[in-house]
């Protein structure tokens, strides 16, 4: 029977899911593609087929999906339909904290999953419900392999001067430094550089992955050195509703004069600052792009300018430049902000083919541009369920 592999990646409100199958040649290729949203709201499980076919389009009343394992229970059944009504031989998940100790995908065990936790406070939108699957499918099937894949985990190239903050050594051993994110999706992006973009592939490449969640990468030769994201998910780049760098004493200044309690701050950066906080109207960028506000168009050139600044400082991570690539939500879908953007870099070479982009690429510059400019779709579901095999195969070789 052909093995299959299941990936999840569980959100607060939303479980998605990839089920693979396994090949002769251990390659993964997509079955089922689906998730099942407004858990605790409107709580609907949609699937598709690899080649687009509706496979399940079901609704339920609230308070028969309330959370995400009561979510698992109604997505399981269907999953196991799709594989003759047998189990997965693993599920890959997706974890965006890895911490100090957690460079590669990992099997979980109770000792991982509460080592895992206690790393929530540093991802507090992400981790728990990371986890929550983890959780329930243990709880269920204890037998099952379960593997973590971390978002911080391509990014442990980076050299040391690179990690550090300028703070006493004690704290960086405990594990105060920076991590960076994204990393299943810079880890699919640089894997699928040498076929779309040969000429750039083992040179000095910023990957922008620019969603509701946002952050840049400097990949040399297909490894990360640098990346905008740092110790948790708040800095860099601003987001939908994140901030990205600003100057720490903000949350003294809150803290003392706003009377602020931590909690009430951690919301406030989480929850109600980045573009949302910019523009007073919306989190979503093709809500800005469609606004006729002022206050719109200021949260969409700050987004610009902040990517080229950190454009800026990535090239100098590198000694320079050869390509940059746009990923995810918006760096694929949003044409006048890729415009933007590369217009703005004109200084270090850029030039943009207009037609191109409009027209999605992959290849979005000029034949003469110096600097090759791409938009290339991200898969960061695809990356999980490969790490997931390999780790399958080395425990139990074939």
């Amino acid at each position: 029977m052909t093995e299959s592999i299941l990936v999840i990646n569980a959100g607060s409100s939303s479980v998605k899911f990839q089920l693979f199958t396994v090949g002769s040649d251990d390659g993964v290729e997509l079955r089922t593609k689906g998730q099942i949203d407004g858990i605790g709201t409107r709580p609907r499980l949609n699937a598709k087929s690899a080649e687009g076919r509706v496979l399940i389009d079901q609704q339920w009343p609230a308070n028969e999906v309330p959370n995400i394992p009561s979510a698992l229970d109604r997505s399981i059944p269907f999953l196991r339909e799709q594989i003759g009504g047998t189990l997965p031989a693993v599920v890959g998940h997706r974890v965006v904290h890895g911490g100090p100790d957690f460079d590669a995908p990992t099997f979980v065990d109770a000792r991982v999953l509460e080592r895992l936790e206690k790393l929530a406070p540093l991802a507090p939108l992400h981790q728990l419900n990371n986890l929550l699957p983890i959780k329930a499918i243990h709880h269920r099937h204890p037998d099952l392999p379960q593997v973590a894949c971390f978002d911080t985990a391509f990014h442990r190239s980076h050299p040391e001067v690179a990690d550090r903050y300028a703070i006493p050594d004690a704290l960086y051993r405990e594990g105060v430094r920076r991590y960076g994110f994204h990393g299943l999706s810079y880890e699919y992006i640089a894997s699928r550089l040498p076929a779309a973009a040969p000429e750039i592939a083992a040179g000095r490449v910023i990957v922008a992955h620019l969603g509701s969640g946002a952050s840049m990468c400097a990949i040399v030769a297909g490894k990360s050195v640098e990346s905008t994201m740092g110790f948790t998910a708040l800095d860099g780049l601003p987001m939908g509703t994140r901030p990205g760098q600003f100057d720490p004493g903000i949350v003294l200044y809150l803290l003392s004069e706003k009377h602020m309690q931590a909690d009430a701050i951690q919301a406030f950066l989480y929850q109600e600052c980045g573009l949302k906080g910019l523009s007073g109207i919306s989190n979503d960028v093709r809500d800005l792009i469609a606004s006729s506000s002022p206050r719109a168009k200021l949260a969409l050139d700050y987004f610009v300018y902040r990517i080229c600044l950190f454009a800026g400082m990535l090239a100098a991570a590198m000694g320079g430049l050869d390509g940059i690539v746009f990923t995810a939500g918006v760096g694929e879908n949003a044409v006048s902000i890729r415009e933007a953007v590369l217009r703005r870099l004109g200084w270090l070479g850029v030039k943009i083919d207009q037609v191109r982009n409009a027209q999605g690429g992959p290849c979005i510059s000029a034949g003469d541009s110096p600097i090759k400019c791409y938009v290339l779709p991200t898969d960061e579901e695809l990356m999980i369920a490969r790490h997931t095999l390999r780790r399958l195969r080395e425990r139990r070789p074939s």
